[in-house]
């Protein structure tokens, strides 16, 4: 199975064939770095659309390259305000090659409200780097990792995300 994936980040792409494997054989993700289309730290409705942005702009880099595949796919993580909370989430989006999208999210984490403004001025890996003497925790297992202990790494949200945007193609035409 071939998945175009609109990212190089590692723990991403890892977190994304996780998904996939748990239901499809032979799952080959190549992963291209494409516009998000929205800003550094995406928040609220940004989050998804950034995800969905990716997925056009990989779709249309695979019809001028030539590239075929099965689905493209991309996720982007970012903080919305839900009931007056400020939440980190992942969104997942994925489309197949008939053209039928699916979405999915994470599990989400607080962010402390005295974060908040920076985080949405720069970005929440920037911040947490600072807050925690760190460089590039948005790359590989993230920030939440530090956070839990190492209990739940940015690949494990990947994953969560990307799971429940299968839902729709793993349950048939029940779920569609």
């Amino acid at each position: 199975m071939k998945i175009l994936m609109g990212t190089k980040n590692p723990g991403k792409i890892e977190g994304a064939k996780s998904a996939f494997s748990n239901y499809y054989d032979e799952v080959e993700i190549e992963g291209i770095s494409v516009e998000s289309e929205v800003g550094a730290q995406p928040v609220n409705e940004e989050i998804l659309q950034g995800a969905k942005n990716r997925v056009k702009n990989i779709k249309k880099y695979a019809l001028e390259h030539g590239i075929e595949a099965d689905f493209y796919v991309a996720s982007e993580a970012g903080i919305y305000n839900l009931l007056g909370e400020w939440i980190d989430i992942n969104a997942a989006v994925i489309e197949d090659k008939e053209g039928i999208q699916s979405v999915g999210t994470s599990a989400g984490f607080q962010i402390p409200n005295q974060y908040v403004d920076d985080i949405i001025n720069t970005e929440l890996g920037v911040v947490m780097d600072q807050i925690f003497s760190k460089h590039g925790l948005n790359k590989g297992k993230g920030g939440i990792s530090i956070l839990t202990h190492d209990q739940i790494s940015r690949i494990d949200l990947t994953k969560q995300a990307f799971i429940m945007a299968l839902i729709k193609f793993i349950n048939g035409e029940i779920w569609k």
